[in-house]
């Protein structure tokens, strides 16, 4: 996902957003279920210590655990509420603030922040709450974080879920490239003003490059249908600019830069040990249809479902669907 700016979530929601310090407390405290401003309910929460800094997590039900990473990079877990509530009758859903994002400690120099690190502390995370084989579900950045894992920590990984995720640095690079195009051909007005900051030597990790770029509308790329982008305000949180242009590169919007630039999982898929959920939507503009139905040609051992009236979130446009297909695929016993 792309960075979304305070600036424009303050505007499409009208209402203030708080931001909220990360506790430097000793102890782990459960924290009782909080109501934002948005209005979004979130369950208990806690601290966990995971190499050396305190992790936010939130966790509803109970069964086997369901750990979801969130997309970015640099969002913490929030924009997954209300819906994953839908499966805490059945599985302990935990939402997970990786290092830098929502709640969670910051880094004292951003240089911190790799696609490296976010793997290593699931796993540290998994460890620290004693918790055995995990299924793991990871959204758009985060599906590369679940599958990194799933690919490193096989012996942990009970399931691994991809929703609307990315294979390869060049998957990324053409999501920039269509991004840009659409806003050229779309908002030509809005791609004038970024040209005239480009001119000026000014990446889209700027600031000011960030908050022209979301003078366009968040229904174009996000979403089949565009008024949708309403139910994602009401429970997003602002991204970390920090942790997206470290991992991503200081021209993260244009040209793919950082970590990500050097990743490419194609030649590993069909290595993949846990049993494999990939699940997209036809009208994602960001992970196209283009590249994630070659996951069927790299990964012919998964399951792939198409989500024909979704963007990149099918699970707030078509969640009645996706969370059966969830529960049917989770259901199901693993492999040996």
């Amino acid at each position: 996902m792309r960075a979304l700016s305070l600036g424009l979530i303050l505007t499409l929601m009208c209402i203030s957003i708080h931001a909220q310090t990360p506790t430097k407390a000793g102890a782990d405290a459960e924290r009782n279920a909080v109501q934002p401003s948005s209005g979004v309910v979130h369950p208990q929460g806690a601290y966990a210590t995971v190499n050396g800094v305190k992790i936010w997590y939130e966790s509803e039900g109970s069964g086997e655990p369901l750990i979801l990473i969130a997309g970015g990079p640099g969002f913490s877990h929030s924009y997954f509420h209300p819906y994953f509530s839908e499966l805490a009758n059945s599985y302990r859903v935990i939402y997970l603030d990786s290092f830098g994002r929502g709640k969670s400690d910051r880094a004292k120099n951003a240089s911190e922040y790799t696609f490296t690190r976010d793997v290593e502390d699931l796993d540290g995370f998994r460890k620290g709450l004693g918790l055995g084989k995990i299924n793991v579900l990871g959204h758009s950045y985060g599906g590369m974080v679940a599958l990194a894992y799933a690919l490193r920590f096989p012996e942990s990984t009970s399931k691994l879920i991809l929703v609307d995720a990315f294979f390869s640095a060049e998957m990324w690079q053409v999501n920039n490239d269509n991004w840009n195009s659409q806003i050229r051909n779309q908002f030509p007005e809005v791609w004038e003003k970024l040209t005239l900051l480009r001119d000026r030597g000014v990446h889209s990790c700027n600031r000011e490059y960030q908050d022209v770029t979301y003078e366009v509308p968040l229904g174009l790329f996000y979403f089949y249908d565009a008024s949708a982008a309403d139910k994602l305000t009401r429970s997003i949180e602002p991204q970390s600019l920090d942790v997206y242009c470290s991992i991503a590169g200081d021209d993260a919007d244009f040209l793919i830069g950082g970590d990500i630039a050097k990743l490419d999982f194609r030649p590993q898929l069909k290595s993949l040990r846990a049993p494999t959920l990939i699940l997209t939507g036809r009208f994602d503009r960001l992970a196209m249809p283009r590249f994630s139905l070659h996951f069927k040609r790299y990964a012919p051992q998964a399951k792939f479902v198409m989500f024909e009236q979704s963007g990149h979130l099918p699970f707030i446009e078509e969640p009645t669907r996706m969370f059966q297909i969830l529960r049917d695929f989770l259901q199901n016993p693993s492999r040996p």
